[in-house]
């Protein structure tokens, strides 16, 4: 599929505008089932954003007043940031959409499941409110993946699109960490990220506790535990320790080995990558 806009022009009528690009598109997709599938799921994702809908009504306003107003107008200036915006919005649904624009049964069904639209719907107000360009694209990568395949429940998509929410850059690259090294501890953490080691009453040591105890209390990452052949946890020994130090556990501790969740693995699975296991494929 074609991207659903194109670079446009609010000061004259040379080049189609975005506007027209995306009634254009809409209005193109034809009554078969795929075309039906994807134009349901492309009116969900734009109809969870508030500014999208005065976007175009302002648009076709400045149009039609284009006469009396000049691009130094307040109208245009904000027509000219939300242009930017719809942009990225547009490209990012395009995006989706190739990757779901599938003849396959399954996925149909899947994508036009209400269920899902309302996942959609959820993760494009995140989206919205995302504050960097990196959570935007784990936000799509997560309503991609999750129309593509049903490995979990749509609660925790959910609690994923939360998790998302929440969590802050930092939070990411710390889960990054566990990930490509499972059983890290945190003083390897902190050397892969930064290398030199701060003082234990820094700000930069109190934000690293700070990121450990969120996921940690968040249930995306713990500390490594033994289990049983029923998944039972085994209790650590503990022996009295005769160490006389007086000083507390550091902040970049490198005995506690860590690890991700069960829950935490699936966030990454469907978050931090560009394909999971398909429908078909299972």
């Amino acid at each position: 599929m074609n991207e659903l806009l194109s670079n446009g022009s609010i000061e004259n009528g040379e080049k189609t505008s975005e506007e027209d690009q995306l009634a254009k598109k809409l209005s193109s997709l034809s009554s078969s089932t795929t075309s039906r599938v994807i134009r349901k799921f492309i009116m969900a994702a734009l109809g969870s954003i508030p500014w999208v809908g005065g976007f175009l009504a302002a648009a076709q306003a400045f149009r039609e007043e284009s006469d009396q107003l000049t691009k130094d107008t307040l109208q245009a200036q904000w027509l000219e940031e939300h242009r930017g915006k719809m942009r990225l919005l547009a490209k990012d649904i395009n995006d989706i959409v190739n990757r779901l624009n599938s003849n396959d049964q399954e996925v149909q069904n899947r994508i036009e499941n209400n269920a899902y639209l309302d996942l959609v719907r959820k993760a494009f107000r995140s989206w919205d409110q995302s504050d960097t360009q990196d959570k935007k694209e784990y936000i799509k990568k997560l309503i991609a993946n999750a129309g593509a395949t049903t490995l979990c429940p749509d609660d925790l998509i959910r609690l994923f699109i939360d998790w998302l929410d929440l969590y802050h850059e930092a939070h990411f690259i710390v889960i990054r960490q566990i990930y490509k090294h499972p059983g890290i501890t945190r003083y390897e953490m902190w050397q892969n990220i930064h290398g030199i080691l701060p003082r234990e009453d820094s700000s930069e040591a109190d934000l690293f506790r700070l990121l450990i105890g969120d996921l940690s209390t968040g249930r995306v990452i713990r500390q490594h535990r033994e289990t049983n052949y029923q998944g039972d946890f085994i209790k650590k020994s503990r022996p009295k320790s005769n160490s006389s130090s007086k000083t507390m556990k550091s902040a970049f501790d490198d005995e506690e080995p860590y690890e991700l969740t069960e829950l935490g693995k699936q966030f990454v699975h469907y978050v931090f990558s560009d394909i999971v296991t398909k429908i078909e494929d299972r």
